[in-house]
Parts: structure tokens; C-alpha cells; sequence
């Protein structure tokens, strides 16, 4: 893992290895570059694969002002990086918040864009997975231990997420939060990231929802792919469908027994993401 410095100041966490087309992994809202670990796994020997931290996530800075957690301000820090790391362009997966990273860089920067692969994410974001996400973001683990999550998470999860393997649910506490050695959980971001969220609904509140449309219509032309976990509440199937028509060489999958969102160590996700990297080369 290394760091760069952001155009405020702000010390930003990523990670690089592979060779070949740039793969730049983004996270969703809470997560951090460990949701890719799988990509890393199975990709790094055919792709020059980067990971990379928000602010206030993972091991990046904490931001001390929290409006700076937003979509726009994260689209920028990824231009800081590639500037950092002297590529012209990189070819983005996104993972829910990345995604939507990705279709603002659509319409700030395409030129930078090689392509982009979604994970579980596109124009049109469904009000039931938001609720959902407000229901935890910024709030302590709703477990206090690791021994207690891996039992009581497949109970609330099991609905959207059924057929998972425990080595799997192990894997994904471990990189959603971080465990201390007496296997206490604690939140690996600023809690601060739900009052920038409820600050940023609050200034919408009465406002029509933001055409994001024009954005993601923007990417014509460029090697385009969506993961789409089959029970998501964040990503309909109309809109997915609609993506599609407005893109039909997009490569596409639903994910079986998977929600909002994919692990990315399914097939049907591999497969996906193979097929996207065949397009950059």
C-alpha cells in the first residue's frame, strides 16, 4: 500500500500491482480497496490492477471537513491520482459509490476514461437500498465481535444473500471492518460520512432526483460492463435493462443469490470482468 497527496493535503491510500491494461478499482460508500482483493486474485497477472481508498475511508486521512465527502470531491482525488501516477487514462470498476464516481467522470473527464465496468450501480438508485444503507452508515457495528458477526450476519443477510459460504461472510467482515486482536469490530471509515450523506439528502429534500441519465449516456463509446447482484434493492431490473438498451454491446450478468453487492469472487462476475479486460487489450 502507498499514499499520495491530494491537491488539498489530504494523504490518500491505493494500492498497485499487475501489468497490463490499468484496472482502476473504486469502492462503494463505506468500503475500501480490500473488496477487490478478489480482482487482485484473479486478474493481476493480465492487468495492471490499482486499488484505491476514498478519503475517509480504509487507510486514507479522515478529512476534518466532512462536506468534502462527496461525489464530485472523490471524482477529483481520482484525477490527483491518476496525475500521480502519470497515466492518461484508466479503465474504472466500480462498486456502488465508484460507479457513480465513474459516471461523473463521464461528464468532468472522460478523456481519462479507458471504460468502465459497474458493479450494482446505475443511473437510478433505489430508495429501498438507500434506506437500507442509512440504516447502518456511520453507526458502530451491529456486532461487537468477529466470532459473533460471523454467525449473526448470514441470519440478517441470508434473504439477499443466500448460498454463501462461511469462508466467504469471514472474508467480508474482515474487510468491511476492521478487527482488533481481542476480535472486537470497529468502522474502517469517518463516522462523519453519515452526516456529510444526511447533509447532502437534506440540501435535495423537495428537489427532483439529479438525471444522472445524461452521465452514464455519456460513456458511448467506450468499453462498458454491469455486475448486477439478482436480489440488489439498489439496482433494479428495469434500470439494468435500460442500461443495456442505451449500451447493447455492454457486457452483462446477474449475479445468483447475491445482492447489493457482488463479493466479485462469483463466476458469473469473473466472467464479466474477463471479458471487459479482453475489450481493453
Amino acid at each position: 500500500m502507498e499514499h499520495f497527496t491530494a491537491a488539498d493535503g489530504l494523504k490518500l491510500a491505493y494500492d498497485d500491482r499487475g501489468a497490463g491494461p490499468v484496472l482502476l478499482c473504486l469502492p462503494g460508500l463505506t468500503r475500501n480497496m480490500d473488496d477487490f482483493e478478489p480482482v487482485v486474485d484473479h486478474f493481476a497477472h493480465r492487468a495492471r490492477v490499482i486499488r484505491m481508498d476514498f478519503r475517509g475511508r480504509g487507510a486514507s486521512g479522515f478529512d476534518p471537513d466532512y462536506s468534502h465527502y462527496n461525489v464530485l470531491q472523490e471524482s477529483q482525488d481520482v484525477i490527483g491520482l491518476l496525475d500521480h501516477l502519470g497515466l492518461d487514462k484508466a479503465a474504472i470498476l466500480g462498486t456502488s459509490r465508484g460507479g457513480l464516481v465513474a459516471m461523473t467522470l463521464a461528464a468532468t473527464a472522460r478523456d481519462r476514461l479507458a471504460g468502465v465496468c459497474f458493479n450494482d450501480i446505475g443511473p437510478v438508485i433505489e430508495p429501498a437500498g438507500l434506506t437500507y444503507i442509512m440504516g447502518y452508515l456511520g453507526l458502530p457495528p451491529a456486532d461487537p465481535d468477529f466470532d459473533t458477526a460471523l454467525r449473526e450476519i448470514p441470519k440478517r443477510m441470508g434473504a439477499r444473500f443466500p448460498n454463501v459460504p462461511v469462508e466467504t461472510w469471514a472474508n467480508y467482515i474482515r474487510r468491511v471492518w476492521a478487527v482488533g486482536e481481542d476480535g472486537r469490530l470497529s468502522l474502517r471509515y469517518d463516522p462523519k460520512l453519515r452526516d456529510a450523506t444526511l447533509a447532502q439528502m437534506q440540501a435535495a429534500e423537495g428537489q427532483p432526483a439529479p438525471d444522472l441519465w445524461p452521465l452514464f449516456a455519456a460513456l458511448d463509446g467506450l468499453p462498458l460492463a454491469l455486475i448486477r447482484g439478482a436480489n440488489s434493492d439498489l439496482l433494479s431490473p428495469d434500470t439494468a435493462a435500460k442500461m443495456r438498451d442505451m449500451h447493447p454491446s455492454m457486457i452483462f450478468s446477474d449475479v445468483a443469490d447475491r445482492g447489493h453487492v457482488p463479493f466479485l469472487d462469483e463466476p458469473e462476475s469473473l466472467s464479466v470482468i474477463s471479458q471487459f479486460l479482453d475489450r481493453l487489450t
